[in-house]
């Protein structure tokens, strides 16, 4: 009697859930992140289990090696860059705050940069990058490649990546690392005179446009020593494959770091799944669109463990491995409903991963220009989860700055001890009220 009951109400869940969901549209979003690289798979979208079975991989590498790219390098650079930048950006960060990156922003805008690399600085660069034993032009065509790959995956899933270069009219850059930029990154290059308070509005309404609004501002003031930005703008919007529905969104606890809890607004949801569990967490995988190409992530921690502990275990080797381990299986999830946007300059986690020369005056960036370092990379992103999907976007500045202007000259030593001149000005008009040579002082 009771298998009978159960099986009755699994019948009409599959019933509710897939023959009513078909007919819903929703417009969603999701951000680009490391996650980027690695394709998520679709999940159940039909009230049968023969259409789920060729639906709804085996793991998440099922995907992955069906749309396979040639540069598959890049991908893996990315990625490892991007698990030791998250790590390097946590130790300087409070548990109690969220974080939240796209190291594929940051690698673009420094490939980009990397391009006017030379010498040591060149070597440094690439070790940071994880981009060894690849020469320049398999890093552009890799990178073209994969951003053409990457952009709007499918008619429901939107993605966009967005390249400029922003020089200072008085500043002279090698034409061949322009015409790079433009060629491999299909980079907007824009000449602007950097001494008018405009400027930063222009390279600002730039970054907005090309993140939707989420981001507003990237640069701010520019200092007299700055030459050029290089920037890259990331935004993605999709639906999910299996919307979660409005009217059971619920006020659930939520348990902080501090072990405080709060009423937080909870979405729950029944359905088939990519999960895997280990004894130090659970995972689940929620693809966007209809083919699941990009799928949203989350490592939950057991109980008996804590995210800190997941963090320590974050690296490229262990993702890749966590990708192979997922399985269908149904199941029920809840997740939070939340919104929050992050800023952090990476200079101290870039100097610490062993690109502390790009940013001094030992810097070579002769294929760019002469006498130039990295002043500032700034780094922002926005993420919004709901019941529809996932909206998010990221934008990288890299600011070069003139080291001849920006080194600090040596005490002059100046001893008037001969026939000078000498004047009184009015420094607000610019009047010059007296002026003399003195050859004899008295």
């Amino acid at each position: 009697m009771n298998r009978q009951k159960l099986s009755g109400e699994r019948e009409n869940f599959l019933q509710r859930r897939y023959g009513v969901r078909l007919g819903r549209r929703y417009a969603l979003a999701a951000a680009s992140v490391v996650l980027l690289s690695v394709l998520g798979c679709s999940q159940v979208n039909s009230s049968t289990s023969a259409l789920a079975q060729s639906r709804l991989p085996e793991t998440e590498s099922t995907l992955q090696k069906k749309t396979a790219i040639s540069d598959t390098k890049i991908v893996e650079a990315n990625n490892k860059f991007g698990f030791k930048l998250f790590s390097e950006v946590l130790k300087n960060n409070s548990s109690e705050k969220n974080v939240f990156i796209s190291p594929s922003s940051v690698a673009i805008a420094l490939a980009m940069t990397y391009n006017g690399a030379s010498g040591s600085t060149q070597q440094v660069m690439a070790k940071t990058l994880e981009l060894q034993g690849m020469d320049l032009q398999a890093i552009n065509s890799g990178y073209k490649r994969l951003k053409n790959l990457l952009e709007n995956p499918e008619a429901k899933v939107q993605l966009t990546i967005a390249n400029s270069l922003w020089a200072d009219k008085d500043a002279s850059f090698r034409s061949d690392f322009l015409q790079k930029a433009q060629d491999f990154y299909q980079a907007k290059v824009t000449t602007l005179n950097f001494q008018n308070a405009e400027a930063p509005n222009i390279i600002n309404n730039w970054v907005k446009e090309n993140t939707n609004g989420k981001i507003n501002k990237i640069v701010g003031a520019v200092e007299p020593e700055q030459v050029l930005f290089l920037i890259n703008a990331i935004y993605f919007k999709g639906q999910w494959s299996n919307a979660f529905d409005k009217s059971k969104t619920t006020a659930y606890p939520f348990y902080l770091t501090s072990g405080k809890q709060k009423q937080h607004q909870m979405m729950p949801q029944n359905g088939e799944y990519q999960y895997q569990e280990t004894e130090q967490f659970q995972a689940v995988s929620l693809p966007y669109g209809k083919d699941g190409k990009i799928s949203f992530y989350i490592f939950l921690p057991k109980p008996n463990s804590n995210l800190k502990a997941l963090q320590q275990n974050l690296n490229s080797e262990n993702w890749e491995k966590w990708m192979t381990q997922f399985k269908k299986r149904e199941g029920f999830i809840r997740l939070p409903k939340f919104k929050t946007d992050y800023e952090v300059t990476l200079n101290d986690a870039l100097k610490a991963l062993g690109m502390e020369e790009a940013f001094s005056s030992k810097a070579d960036f002769s294929g760019m220009g002469k006498n130039l370092a990295i002043s500032q990379v700034k780094h922002k992103t926005f993420v919004e989860v709901n019941e529809e999907g996932t909206e998010a976007a990221a934008s990288t500045s890299v600011g070069i700055v003139a080291t001849s202007l920006r080194e600090k000259p040596e005490p002059f030593r100046m001893i008037v001890d001969r026939p000078f001149f000498c004047a009184i000005r009015d420094r607000t008009t610019g009047s010059v009220l007296f002026m003399g040579s003195i050859v004899d002082p008295q």
